[in-house]
């Protein structure tokens, strides 16, 4: 069964590991941070849970995960401390709701929830103190973080115009025509010659002002090309092959190409039409933009929130 979403976290930091119940062994000490004391026993687990989100990491992420535990853990400790500090609190009625929304999003009747819970190794009650520390940090970071940030309209669009392409706006299309000369691999440098002025005076032709459809034709050895008059159709640059994708891009339309080779033979092309794909409005996919730059901000502020949080703290950690 799918694990259970409890709620939208932003960094590491709000990741829960299960907290069982029963005695706790005597553990030594790994940090102590304002007065209050990280053991060995939670610097083991949380080493475990980093070590885990860690396993699809190349390996030269993973050096020193155990001091990134230990620095998870403070982190954590002094969002609790300040959690406490500015009276937090988060009522019976929010956790209730919480998990109302969590069997909604989820498809969950509360036997499913508790199954789904119960193979990941958490009790219900257990389960409803996670989730309750959950909501404390999410206020705490609405309080503190994301009611400190504005996202305007003029940035929202500067974006949406710098990332036209997430939104099918950037690509070109274009419309356009060939006549084609097939050069034989294992020609005769003479052989060559005769198709290359054949095609040079075709081009003056065409260039000349005479129909392009008629000289395609005549002239092109495109099979196609007696009853579509060379037409390649409409594409994108990446469609074609290079040479004649990078021929067309930077064409105007009406305009005819020199020639044009390629693997296949010579080429030479009019460009009936180009056009941008309009792709999605701004209105359309404003909001999400706003998101998401209201997401990367609250988590760059939150990290130099901590960073301040720790640099006016008390941490001493110690080194076995």
């Amino acid at each position: 069964m799918a694990k259970i979403i409890i709620a939208c976290c932003m960094l590491a930091l709000f990741a829960i590991a299960p907290a069982f119940a029963g005695t706790k062994q005597i553990s030594g000490i790994s940090a102590i941070v304002n007065d209050e004391v990280i053991t060995n026993t939670d610097v083991d687990k949380e080493y475990a849970q980093v070590q885990k989100e860690a396993e699809k990491l190349p390996p030269s992420d993973k050096i020193d995960l155990r001091n990134l535990a230990i620095n998870r853990l403070i982190d954590r400790k002094l969002v609790e401390q300040k959690i406490r500090e500015l009276d937090i609190k988060v009522s019976d009625e929010d956790v209730r709701l919480a998990i109302e929304d969590v069997k909604k999003q989820n498809n969950l009747t509360q036997q499913a929830l508790e199954q789904a819970l119960a193979s990941q190794g958490l009790s219900f009650p257990q389960y409803k103190v996670q989730l309750k520390e959950q909501l404390e940090r999410m206020r705490l970071m609405s309080q503190e973080v994301r009611s400190k940030i504005q996202v305007g309209e003029r940035e929202t669009r500067e974006y949406y115009e710098t990332h036209r392409a997430d939104y099918g706006g950037s690509s070109e299309t274009f419309h356009a025509r060939h006549i084609f000369f097939k050069l034989d691999p294992k020609g005769s440098a003479g052989d060559t010659a005769k198709v290359e002025k054949l095609a040079n005076e075709v081009l003056v032709k065409a260039r000349g002002g005479e129909d392009f459809v008629e000289l395609a034709k005549k002239y092109s050895q495109d099979p196609a090309a007696a009853k579509n008059g060379g037409d390649l159709g409409t594409f994108k640059r990446s469609d074609m092959l290079a040479e004649i994708g990078n021929t067309v891009a930077a064409m105007k339309p009406g305009e005819v190409s020199s020639l044009v080779a390629s693997p296949a033979g010579l080429h030479i092309i009019k460009l009936e039409e180009k056009s941008q794909e309009k792709g999605r409005a701004f209105e359309e996919v404003k909001d999400s933009i706003e998101e998401q730059l209201y997401k990367k901000k609250s988590d760059e502020r939150f990290n130099q929130w901590v960073k301040d949080l720790r640099s006016s703290a008390s941490i001493d950690i110690k080194h076995p």
